[in-house]
């Protein structure tokens, strides 16, 4: 037997060899094991979550019915809102538009946030205003809700001033880029593809709007009625310019690379003209905060000596 395992012991006696062998067996069964065991454990973790996923919104329970019923009512009113054809329903989905909120929900979303508001912080001005003063608690109760009721509609308008911010903001380096891809000899569709993609870092909200004027257009709408789109969703003058001066050099044949050359230079030079603007109003903007805070604080050192003195000589 010894004869039989000889070619195994040629590096040490044979209780070394065995020792040697058995805590590789050892370690080898511990190994498998606890691969086993990871296996069968990540098995049930992957079924446990197929099941939650299974039992989520459709599940009975509270929670379940909590959220049913909360889609329910999300459903009839965007389904009642979106019905609806009035003037003030289409300001509201020009304001969403204009906020950059696209989902088609988003009507019945505003609605039910607006009501929701108004009633719980009126209900928590109920419960944490202080009670037994009459007129004044009620007048808590009014304000809480008050504010509830515009705070979605402040926060649509905030919005959109950020957006513009940026839209103004952004268009002369969109008008620039557009001019080096059109001397480079980029389509329009494919240039405005590209200056997308390179404003998408420094303006995200504008590239957003380029890249709906792109899917547009490759969904068969004209380059025409694309930029007219993108000049309501922008809500600028310079965007429906823009828009007017492609259709008038498609219409005309005249060479568009010129066209957008000149009007680069023209919101360049529009864009100095607000900076200029903005300078020489800031000396009639700070005179409001240097005559409350700085020249009381310069009178005060100036005659303080003066009447202390003045004080202390009449002693």
């Amino acid at each position: 037997m010894n004869a039989a395992f000889e070619p195994f012991f040629l590096f040490g006696d044979a209780s070394s060899t065995m020792l040697t062998l058995l805590v590789f067996l050892a370690t080898a069964t511990v190994a498998f094991s606890i691969m086993a065991w990871m296996r069968i454990n990540g098995e049930v973790k992957r079924r446990a979550a197929g099941i939650k996923l299974d039992s989520g919104p459709d599940a009975g329970g509270i929670r379940g019915s909590g959220v049913k019923a909360a889609q329910r009512l999300l459903e009839y009113t965007t389904r009642h809102y979106s019905s609806a054809d009035t003037k003030d329903m289409k300001v509201l989905r020009r304001r969403l538009v204009l906020a950059g909120v696209f989902d088609p929900r988003a009507v019945g979303y505003f609605f039910v946030g607006r009501t929701g508001l108004a009633v719980g912080i009126a209900l928590a001005m109920f419960f944490l205003a202080p009670m037994g003063q009459g007129s004044s608690f009620w007048l808590f109760i009014g304000v809480g809700g008050i504010a509830g009721y515009l705070g979605p509609s402040l926060y649509l308008d905030k919005r959109i001033k950020k957006r513009k911010i940026e839209y103004r903001s952004g268009f002369p380096d969109f008008m620039d880029l557009m001019v080096v891809c059109a001397d480079a000899g980029l389509a329009m569709e494919a240039a405005l593809d590209r200056v997308g993609r390179e404003l998408s870092d420094s303006y995200p909200a504008l590239a957003a709007n380029l890249h709906m004027a792109n899917l547009e257009i490759r969904a068969g709408r004209t380059l025409t009625d694309a930029l007219d789109h993108l000049a309501d969703r922008l809500a600028l003058d310079e965007a429906r310019s823009f828009a007017t001066l492609i259709q008038q050099s498609n219409e005309l044949g005249s060479s568009i690379t010129e066209a957008l050359r000149v009007y680069s230079d023209d919101m360049r030079h529009k864009r100095l003209s607000r900076a200029e603007e903005k300078a020489y109003a800031l000396p009639a903007k700070l005179s409001v905060p240097m005559m409350l805070c700085i020249f009381p604080v310069i009178f005060i050192v100036i005659l303080l000596p003066v009447i202390v003195r003045l004080t202390v000589g009449s002693f």
